[in-house]
């Protein structure tokens, strides 16, 4: 077998295989000894019908047909091993008609296909980099005393008005210019009268209210809210007050540490707390660092991207909006509306992200096949138990979720095994404080 290549572009190649008359005749044999096994014909033994009266009763062609299965993905596999080609999407084949006495009985097939372009590797190791000092704010530790105080505190009635931190029951009903929005009412609901669990000015609404009491009371969107259609806007609510309480913490004490954790002191607690938020503080650093990292390389880096690579990335970010909407309650159609943009558009919008997780992609699989990092069984395991652990679920479910999606593991774990490796060989500095 031989094959001929021809370069279309940096990332797009045509192949041109030559199937050779014996190579297609022993895959038609193969193919003839699966196909007689399940044959029927009055007076042979299933299995042992002559190759001659087979193709009397069912013709040459599902012989054929057979065998060229067997022989093309067989055929197009040697043929990118012949020229070292790394495929990224399926191929489009088609048959060529060969000329009278040229290889008379073989067969000529052309593949076009998308592969990995050619990457020039510069210097990825010992990138030179700020990280942000990783530190652990004495306020955050009391916030989280507070708020494991409040989680545990008795709620009591009280005769007098709404204050910031009382729980209240009351009915709500929210409307934006005279019209009631989804979401926005509520009967007899149990409210906690926090200033950051609301939309600015709501709970604030509330304060100096007492039971029985009603008013309206204004508050706006910000214009980041989640849902564009409130996003902005000012609403007003009726709202009336049924019952205040007030929640009555439990002292800070060794009693309180021990009541709330494993911990047989309130020194041990607050440790306990401030080591939480140090590892919580040193995964967001590190994230940081990882996106500076890549941002680095691949604007040192410059080579094609295949074009199927790109428009699946830019399908997949799409596809990620529309599950968004779908969350949402909107239509897609009621989405694009309120965007005033068309879905080509969109498309327009995203593309130079896919480009860069496409490239970023691309360039970390070189560095890993340049380091030769590779996944072990003990890595893949132990990915699968932390899955079930986070998602809690057995082992074997999470394998069976896994099943068609092993090899995006894999590729997952070198990403990470990679990114580690770069990051452990950066010159990694602190960062420096702004002046000014």
């Amino acid at each position: 077998m031989s094959a001929t290549l021809k370069q279309i572009d940096p990332t797009r190649v045509e192949l041109e295989i030559e199937i050779p008359k014996e190579m297609l005749e022993a895959a038609e044999d193969r193919a003839f000894r699966r196909l007689v096994k399940g044959a029927r014909i009055p007076g042979f033994r299933p299995g042992h019908i002559p190759r001659r009266i087979f193709e009397q009763h069912y013709g040459h062609g599902e012989i054929h047909d057979r065998a060229m299965e067997d022989v093309v993905p067989s055929a197009y596999t040697m043929a990118l091993k012949e020229h070292d080609l790394d495929p990224v999407d399926r191929p489009q084949m088609e048959l060529v008609p060969t000329a009278d006495g040229d290889g008379e009985g073989s067969l000529r097939l052309k593949a076009t296909v998308f592969v990995r372009p050619p990457i020039t590797l510069g210097e990825y190791k010992g990138v030179e980099l700020e990280a942000s000092e990783v530190v652990v704010d004495e306020a955050e530790v009391d916030r989280t005393l507070d708020a494991l105080r409040r989680q545990v505190a008795e709620v009591a009635p009280v005769e007098r008005p709404v204050q910031l931190g009382d729980i209240v029951t009351a009915d709500f009903v929210g409307k934006i210019d005279g019209v009631a929005f989804e979401g926005g009412s509520g009967e007899s609901q149990t409210l906690e009268i926090d200033v950051d669990r609301f939309v600015p000015g709501f709970a604030e609404g509330f304060v100096g209210m007492t039971a029985g009491e009603s008013k309206d009371v204004q508050a706006t969107f910000p214009g980041s809210y989640g849902k564009e259609d409130l996003a902005g806007k000012t609403a007003i609510f009726s709202v009336t007050v049924h019952e205040v309480k007030e929640p009555r913490p439990p002292e800070l004490d060794d009693a309180f540490a021990e009541s709330v954790s494993n911990n047989a002191t309130l020194d041990a607690l607050k440790d306990d707390i401030r080591n939480r938020l140090r590892s919580v503080a040193e995964a967001k650093a590190k994230k940081e660092l990882s996106a500076k990292l890549l941002e680095r390389l691949v604007t040192a880096h410059d080579f094609p991207l295949p074009a199927v690579m790109v428009d699946g990335e830019i399908e997949s970010l799409l596809e990620d909006t529309k599950s968004y909407v779908r969350q949402t309650g909107k239509t897609w159609d009621e989405y694009l509306k309120e965007r005033s943009k068309s879905e080509d558009e969109l498309r327009d919008e995203v593309r130079k992200e896919a480009q860069t997780r496409v490239k970023t992609t691309l360039l970390i699989e070189a560095i890993a096949k340049a380091e030769s990092v590779e996944v072990t069984t003990a890595e893949v395991d132990a990915e699968i138990r932390h899955l079930a652990e986070q998602y809690g679920q057995p082992k074997e479910r999470i394998l069976e979720m896994l099943r068609h999606n092993v090899s995006a593991l894999i590729d997952g774990i070198r990403r990470s095994k990679t990114i580690e490796l770069l990051l452990e060989h950066a010159k990694v500095a602190p960062e420096q404080a702004a002046t000014g």
